[in-house]
């Protein structure tokens, strides 16, 4: 068990059975009236953000959680295949419980959050960022750099991003696996 006091980004929380985890909290003491913790809470299985006000001092179930690396091996109708780059132990993750999950290829590595107690993997978060091959696009036109207008490209794992102007089939780029933003070209 935890205090509010032990509130730190990050930790994860079990509410009524669901597990949250809390994106960000600030503690309040007003002139008049007991102090209070205000949170922001994700729901692990649904991604909701949820706003909870507790008193301070309020108890709460803290669980455990372990960050386990592994790397992705191929998609079937069982979900996505990973191994642990140690072990070698392979598991299988539904795609919903995998953030960003347009944006993987094979031999990519993610971070899957484990409950430590009960081994289930809540959830899988790949890097923040991601190189990728653009496999089709338009071609742009001469003097178009100078607006900043964005056009479709497909990348090599069938995602659809929007890309500036300059960037043609067969360029490596970089794209935020958070929101699906072109980021950069990557020099080969």
């Amino acid at each position: 068990m935890a205090t509010t006091a032990d509130f730190r980004n990050g930790m994860c929380l079990d509410i009524d059975g669901q597990y949250y985890f809390i994106v960000e909290f600030l503690h309040v003491k007003p002139g008049k009236g007991p102090a209070f913790v205000r949170t922001k809470l994700r729901n692990v299985s649904t991604g909701r953000i949820l706003d909870k006000t507790w008193n301070s001092g309020v108890k709460v179930e803290e669980v455990r959680i372990e960050r386990r690396p592994y790397q992705f091996l191929y998609q079937d109708e069982m979900g996505y295949n990973f191994m642990h780059p140690e072990t070698f132990d392979q598991i299988s993750i539904p795609g919903e419980g995998i953030q960003g999950v347009q944006f993987l290829k094979e031999g990519d590595m993610v971070e899957a959050m484990v409950h430590a107690a009960s081994e289930t993997i809540l959830t899988c978060e790949l890097p923040p960022h991601v190189t990728l091959r653009v496999t089709y696009t338009e071609p742009g036109l001469k003097g178009d750099t100078a607006t900043n207008a964005l056009k479709p490209a497909t990348l090599e794992t069938g995602a659809e991003v929007r890309v500036p102007l300059f960037i043609s089939e067969g360029e490596l780029i970089e794209v935020d696996t958070r929101d699906g933003s072109y980021v950069g070209r990557v020099k080969e």
